[in-house]
């Protein structure tokens, strides 16, 4: 039989702990060999653009793709689900599902990339839209957060959004007045935007800490600045594939000279056991582009 979810029944039903679980063991399993996902496809036509994405998950005994659209301002989302046996098991509509799965895959980089886990701890999170909400509901669930601070451009947006979620995640949350006063000083900070250009500067960025760069999939964009990349002791990307065709932020330093492509570490690696934290804490970066696998979870 197959299932077909609408968004609605998608709201009804997801649960982030469930989530931030279902990502974990599926990193597990693809750094350990057994799951497979393929880097994004684009096709583009006249106001149009068309995204797949493919993926096989053993553990979770499915396989199956997403696919987007973008036109006429609209993005549209559809995942499909089927089977090991290749029976057709699910159609998903997975506008809120991919916002709670990149939620999830950052709280998951959170609990095993942080150089000084513990609590309180100071969370910034630059962006206030859906992604932007369930990168805090997320992280609100794996850490102990003290202050939750969010910039974004919109004055009302950050406020409203700090409101709302301090009420929603029973944390403080704080609109900061400017990127810089919620970057310095932060344990964590994710950046989850649709910008061009770096939301922030590196020197904001205090060692240790971890940084989510979650916004971009496009190798022309970067949310994060060069010399950030550069004085990152660790650099960790959700799929080394998708990294090399997507991450703006490593391929402009990779092309500039500031980085190189072997110092970069997966994250199925991380979650299989193989990587090491270094002994000396310093700046962990997370560049997180968004798998098929992961919506499979």
């Amino acid at each position: 039989m197959t299932r077909i979810l609408r968004e609605t029944d998608v709201e009804r039903v997801i649960d982030m702990e469930a989530v931030i679980e279902a990502v974990a063991a599926a990193m597990r399993e693809l750094g350990e060999g057994k799951a497979q996902n393929e880097p994004r496809r684009r096709a583009f036509a006249p106001g149009a653009l068309l995204n797949v994405m493919v993926a096989t998950y053993p553990g979770g005994e499915c396989m199956g793709l997403k696919a987007y659209t973008v036109a006429a301002g609209k993005v549209r989302f559809l995942v499909t689900v089927f089977g090991l046996d290749g029976a057709l098991r699910a159609l998903i509509e997975a506008d809120l599902m991919g916002a709670y799965r990149t939620g999830a895959a950052s709280a998951v980089a959170a609990r095993a990339l942080l150089p000084a886990p513990g609590g309180p701890l100071t969370v910034a999170v630059i962006g206030s839209g859906q992604q932007a909400r369930t990168q805090a509901l997320a992280l609100s669930r794996v850490l102990s957060v003290g202050e939750m601070r969010v910039f974004s451009r919109d004055p009302k947006h950050r406020e409203a959004f700090a409101s709302e979620q301090s009420s929603a995640l029973g944390v403080r949350v704080v609109a900061a007045s400017s990127a810089e006063a919620a970057v310095r000083d932060a344990d964590v900070v994710v950046t989850i935007t649709t910008s061009t250009e770096p939301v922030l500067s590196a020197d904001w960025v205090k060692v240790p800490s971890l940084v989510i760069g979650a916004g971009s999939n496009f190798p022309n964009r970067t949310e994060l600045p060069a010399d950030l990349v550069t004085r990152a002791q660790t650099v960790v990307v959700d799929q080394l594939a998708v990294a090399r065709l997507e991450s703006g932020d490593l391929i402009q330093a990779v092309g500039s000279g500031a980085l190189a492509w072997e110092r970069v570490t997966e994250f199925g690696t991380v979650m299989a056991g193989g990587w090491k934290a270094p002994a000396e804490p310093g700046i962990t970066l997370f560049e997180s582009h968004g798998l098929a696998l992961w919506d499979l979870a």
